[in-house]
């Protein structure tokens, strides 16, 4: 399971926390403060449809990567990469691999053209050239259900990841952090729009690079900042020997696991393209040239952010050791977490306390930032898309626009707060994995075919969405993720899988192409090449482009 996909689970050792918890409490009420005044002091620049979707599309390419990249950069992938290193070496780096490799799909094929042909959501660049009710109902319908589902695992997550660093234990005290995160959330997206949560990610970004940059350094001063020496201590406290240091220890155990490997990183590479709250970044910038670089510069930096979880992981590994982790827990999402602890000084010392709040205090941060993305993303693909230009069929002000996207934010909200709540003990898994697969089987193939393929119709992308959607949504219900394995299903105890795979990529993918393109074969309307010609040029050029 990627580290994206895995839940957020962070227990403590408690001689640490209980002595050294009004140091945490102090760094989380600094970095709440922090964020919310950052919140109200772009909120005052708030004054239009344009800063509150797309921040004004003042920021630079170098200040929209650094977003970007906060964006992207989720706790449950700094937590995650690291435990997977820690526990399976050489298989568990390939997701690092895989969420860079992702990026370059998206510089290639999307950032540009995207850019350039819409002007707030992906519903527009559909709604271009076909049908704008029900193309426009279906990009928004899509996209919410990729936030909330990315966003309840995330809140979740927050929620674990806060109960147990302030030692709250009883379920009420849960739900409480959960519906605290939703009110934070909430207060982001209505008071700062776009350029509250752009600040929040960049500050966001700056802080988990930081705090990678020193856990890589104290890691490999242990070893003398010999690399090959920290790879054969990792190797032998691993208990795999050399096979800790090739392909094969999690993903070549069965034919099932390999082809498992193949749907996820599928999901991943294409789904990253597709992700609404990476999509809305790209109109921030002024310029295409400018979105274009601001993925080069994301690229960069979530390039050595991935690099330096060989340090992490490995050193994990060498230092805290998988049985340590695996009994703190098993999905290995302490990995990080522990390793600072034991960077600082070891359990129940100053130092060791002191950098393990700090590492905490990252990982919250990037769960606001990323929560805050999701939110915008749905918020705003709601109101323009399904409310100005569906329902009040484009005759809405940009006041009423804005009004609603903000109503849109606390109901998104409150759905996130209530899922939350009962998710508070669930495996997330699942939810992220549905997240990535619904990007990659809906909304993928219809921005791909809408800006490339001059025979795409409207119910080729209505096809392609919903398919995609429904398929993914279905194959998941039915999958290990969501019953069948007591120990990581959602629902434990009770049986009804039948689809082997924990990522239905593999087949949802291909399934959401294949519809988008018979739908348009078997369409009676015929596309408008003259249109196709228009949203080609403006989508290569730039001409006429927000």
């Amino acid at each position: 399971m990627s580290p994206a996909l895995v839940p957020l689970a962070l227990p403590l050792a408690a001689s640490s926390t209980t002595e050294h918890r009004p140091l945490i409490i102090t760094l989380f009420a600094v970095f709440v403060a922090a964020t919310l005044a950052i919140t109200v002091w772009a909120g005052r620049q708030t004054k239009n449809a344009s800063d509150f979707y797309a921040g004004g599309r003042q920021f630079t390419a170098f200040q929209n990567g650094l977003a970007v990249s906060g964006d992207y950069m989720s706790a449950a992938s700094f937590l995650g990469i690291a435990g997977a290193i820690a526990l399976f070496g050489y298989d568990g780096f390939l997701y690092s691999i895989g969420f860079l490799v992702a990026w370059l799909v998206a510089l290639l094929l999307v950032a540009e053209p995207l850019r350039n042909a819409g002007r707030y959501t992906m519903g527009d660049v559909l709604a271009y050239r076909m049908r704008q009710r029900p193309v426009r109902t279906a990009a928004g319908a899509s996209t919410i259900v990729v936030s909330i589902f990315y966003l309840l695992a995330q809140m979740a997550g927050a929620g674990v990841l806060v109960s147990l660093l302030l030692g709250i234990t009883t379920d009420a005290g849960k739900i409480l952090i959960v519906a605290l995160v939703g009110v934070l959330m909430i207060l982001y997206v209505t008071i700062g729009g776009m350029k509250g949560t752009t600040w929040v990610q960049m500050v966001k970004a700056v802080l988990l690079i930081a705090g990678t940059i020193l856990m890589t350094f104290l890691v490999l001063l242990k070893f003398h900042f010999n690399v090959s020496d920290l790879l054969g201590s990792a190797a032998e406290k691993s208990g795999k020997g050399s096979a800790f240091l090739e392909p094969g220890l999690k993903y070549g155990a069965s034919g099932t696991s390999k082809l498992d490997f193949i749907s996820l990183g599928i999901a991943l590479v294409l789904g990253t393209a597709g992700l609404p709250h990476i999509l809305i970044r790209f109109y921030t910038v002024p310029t295409a040239k400018a979105a274009r670089k601001s993925v080069n510069w994301a690229i960069g930096i979530i390039g050595a952010f991935y690099l330096m979880t060989i340090a992490l992981g490995f050193g994990a590994a060498a230092l805290v050791g998988p049985a340590a982790i695996k009994a703190q827990n098993p999905a290995g999402n302490t990995a990080a977490p522990q390793l600072a602890e034991y960077l600082g000084g070891g359990v129940g010392t100053t130092g060791g306390a002191t950098l393990l709040a700090v590492i905490s205090a990252v990982a919250f941060a990037t769960i606001l930032a990323v929560v805050a993305g999701l939110t915008l993303a749905s918020s705003s693909s709601f109101a323009h898309d399904i409310y100005a230009n569906v329902i009040r069929k484009g005759k809405a002000t940009e006041k009423e626009e804005m009004r609603a996207a903000r109503w849109a934010t606390v109901l998104i909200g409150a759905v996130a707060i209530l899922l939350g709540a009962f998710a508070r003990d669930m495996n997330v898994a699942g939810l992220v994995a549905l997240a990535f697969a619904v990007a990659a089987s809906a909304n993928l193939p219809t921005i791909l075919y809408s800006l490339f393929w001059k025979r795409f119709t409207t119910q080729g992308a209505l096809w392609s969405i919903y398919g995609g959607l429904f398929s993914s949504v279905f194959l998941v219900l039915f999958s290990p993720v969501v019953s069948g394995n007591p120990k990581t299903s959602m629902f434990k105890g009770v049986d009804f899988h039948w689809f082997p795979l924990e990522n239905p990529g593999l087949i949802s993918i291909p399934l959401g192409f294949l519809l988008g393109w018979i739908g348009s074969l078997l369409s009676k309307e015929e596309s408008d090449p003259g249109k196709y010609a228009e949203l080609e040029v403006k989508s290569l050029t730039g001409v006429g482009a927000h």
